[in-house]
């Protein structure tokens, strides 16, 4: 995978399936990269991690609100003049427990879900769609989730990836055919949040998948890189799901 004179712009940079996006970026010869994540620590480290030599810009931020989403957005394209590849990983869930049951589902905790996994995304390609549309060439990819298909216990999260799914397919339609869309679909992916739940849930969900184990978050990020190429251009409105052959559905 030749990327060598492609921008590409990362959300949620710094955390496990971030910092493995990037590292497949590094390797695929990207000519720089914008990275933002929530954490200031958590982006410094994936910045110091970095070849010293690559150009980069990383902006701390809360992309699900707007204005912090512009900032990291307009700190970009200063920086580089354009985003050719966007990769919205920024997403998770927004409550104390990883499965509540729909009735105690508080309001609050829908809006916090369904911000967190959706507002992100909308803020950047909102920023970015336009200057890939003016140059006739641009990659996005979401990551949405396997459970998009339904969870018990996980209503809002699973509302929130399968809207990205729809959001995708979407966007795939009215960006082409220049600007391709795409979707990734992890399942069970080792990271801190799956690796503090308890030991049943995490058996019961690795004993769904044909191959019984989590994805690791390189994986994950080969799945993305395999969207952000020239040799991809005839994929687009796609899913690809990293789940061990666990297949989502509706």
């Amino acid at each position: 995978m030749s990327l060598s004179n492609r921008i590409a712009a990362v959300t949620g940079a710094g955390g496990p399936m971030g910092r493995a996006t990037v590292e497949r970026l590094v390797a695929g010869g990207i000519a720089g990269v914008a990275l933002t994540d929530i954490s200031s620590r958590r982006l410094e480290e994936a910045v110091a991690a970095l070849p010293p030599d690559l150009p980069v810009c990383a902006t701390r931020a809360d992309v699900t609100r707007a204005d912090e989403a512009g900032g990291f957005s307009r700190a970009a394209l200063d920086r580089f003049g354009r985003v050719d590849l966007l990769v919205n990983l920024v997403g998770g869930l927004r409550s104390r427990q990883l499965y509540t049951p729909f009735l105690e589902i508080e309001p609050e905790q829908w809006r916090a879900t369904l911000d967190l996994n959706l507002m992100g995304t909308i803020h950047l390609v909102r920023a970015f769609a336009p200057g890939m549309l003016q140059n006739r060439w641009g990659r996005i990819v979401n990551v949405a989730s396997i459970v998009f298909g339904g969870e018990p216990g996980q209503a809002d999260y699973a509302a929130a990836k399968a809207a990205v799914a729809s959001l995708t397919r979407t966007l795939a339609a009215e960006f082409a055919p220049d600007v391709t869309v795409n979707c990734v679909a992890p399942g069970l992916t080792r990271t801190s949040v799956t690796e503090n739940m308890p030991v049943e849930q995490q058996d019961r969900l690795i004993g769904l998948a044909l191959n019984p184990r989590m994805a690791e978050p390189d994986e994950v990020a080969e799945a993305i890189a395999c969207f952000l190429t020239d040799q991809a251009r005839f994929l687009t409105g796609e899913m690809l799901s990293v789940s061990g052959g666990m297949r989502p559905s509706l």
